[in-house]
Formats: structure tokens, sequence, C-alpha cells
């Protein structure tokens, strides 16, 4: 797999009836076991690879309940904005990783 080792944000697919934000609080509680509070939606990005294009819908959230449990991840980082770009990113993820640190805000 061409993406397998990079670093990658969370999430999935919309389900048929689903919000991208019911969406995001299901596939956070599946993958990491923990519930989440959403923050702020950022812009949308799509992104085509060779074999797939894939729409990503980015949002900042906050935990709210749980520890982190990984279920389909390998590991886990929490990162400043600043260290975010110095990560080997799925190249679909880059365009969150930079709204995320050109972004005046701190997200941490």
């Amino acid at each position: 797999m061409s993406r397998a080792g990079k670093w990658e944000f969370p999430g999935g697919k919309v389900e048929k009836d689903e919000t991208e934000e019911q969406c995001l609080l299901r596939e956070i509680k599946e993958e990491l076991n923990i519930g989440i509070r959403i923050k702020r939606r950022l812009m949308p990005v799509v992104h085509h690879y060779n074999d797939i294009s894939i729409r990503l819908v980015p949002f900042l959230a906050e935990i709210q309940t749980g520890d982190i449990e990984l279920k389909e991840h390998l590991n886990f980082k929490w990162v400043k904005n600043e260290e975010l770009e110095h990560l080997d990113w799925a190249p679909a993820d880059i365009p969150v990783v930079k709204q995320i640190s050109d972004s005046p805000l701190k997200f941490y």
C-alpha cells in the first residue's frame, strides 16, 4: 500500500443518512475509543491518488471522554502546530497540516 507507514488524521467514510459531524464522532469512537467535542470545521480537501480519489473534511475537536485506545492504528502522537510539518504525512493529509500550521490560532 502506497500510504503504509505514513501519518494520517483519524476518520472515515460518511455512511448513509449520516452527517459529516456524526461520521467523525462515530469513527473516532470506533478507531480510538474516545468521545470528542467538535470545535470547528476546516476547509475540505480533495486528493487524487493513482488508485482512488478522496475528499477529506477535517474538523478540530477536543477529547471529552475516555483514554485513547488504538483500535485500527499503530501509533498516535500529540504535537504542536509547528511540529506537524516534520511528520511523514500521507499526501492527502498535507493540505490539512498546512491549514493548521499556517493558522495564527493555536490548536493545542
